[in-house]
């Protein structure tokens, strides 16, 4: 089993270490906002997880992928817990891609890969749209 330490600094301000032994800082008052909060480091991860799948799906296609950037966005519930409940995911593409390549490639990783995704789309519906520039 994987473990991660979370300590606590000072108010709602933490030191995070990862099971992978990485450190981050947190910080839960968004008024302060000196560190990211959990909850956005949740968009972020989802994210960085399907940025991942995509470029290596894209990769095994042979396509010519020379730039990627996911935005994503998303809407909490108004009352606790307040979860995640719209996310938006924005892809913007570069390169020499065949469209049905990009749009299988997010397809599969937003079915099947991700496990960000999988787990966030248990409470949140989450919607994707992509834009290949050349």
């Amino acid at each position: 089993m994987q473990a991660a330490r979370v300590l606590w600094i000072e108010n709602e301000r933490f030191l995070v270490t990862t099971p992978s032994g990485h450190s981050i800082a947190l910080d839960s008052n968004r008024e302060r906002n000196s560190a990211p909060g959990a909850m956005e480091m949740l968009l972020a991860a989802l994210g960085a997880c399907t940025a991942t799948d995509v470029a290596l799906i894209l990769r095994k296609k042979r396509q010519k992928l020379t730039g990627l950037e996911v935005s994503v966005r998303g809407k909490r519930a108004a009352t606790p817990p307040a979860v995640w409940t719209e996310i938006e995911l924005d892809y913007r593409l570069t390169g020499i891609l065949n469209e049905k390549a990009v749009r299988d490639a997010i397809e599969l990783s937003q079915s099947k890969y991700c496990s960000v995704a999988a787990m966030l789309g248990r409470v949140a519906s989450i919607t994707y749209r992509y834009e290949i520039a050349r």
